[in-house]
């Protein structure tokens, strides 16, 4: 199966938490990677999304240390709704 790696950039306006992490991150851009598989037998080259990542921490912090946290698909989506839904 063929398979690749993209990159994206996310921005939270405030601090937010995913699932398994032990402390809320501040507010900022943070990369993102998305582990995609070639789709098999479809006329169109599609993609599907089977893993993602979180590099922590965010992309302007100053850090000696940097992390790649796995995470799953749905819970970025819905802690990316929920920071982006008006207070």
């Amino acid at each position: 199966m063929t398979s690749r790696t993209t990159q994206t950039v996310v921005r939270f306006s405030s601090p937010f938490r995913l699932p398994g992490f032990d402390r809320a991150q501040p507010a900022g851009e943070y990369r993102v990677d998305y582990d995609e598989e070639l789709i098999d037998g479809v006329s169109r080259l599609a993609w599907r999304r089977v893993g993602a990542f979180i590099h922590l921490p965010a992309i302007a912090a100053q850090s000696s240390t940097q992390q790649m946290m796995p995470i799953h698909l749905s819970d970025l989506e819905t802690v990316l709704e929920k920071d982006q839904k008006p207070s």
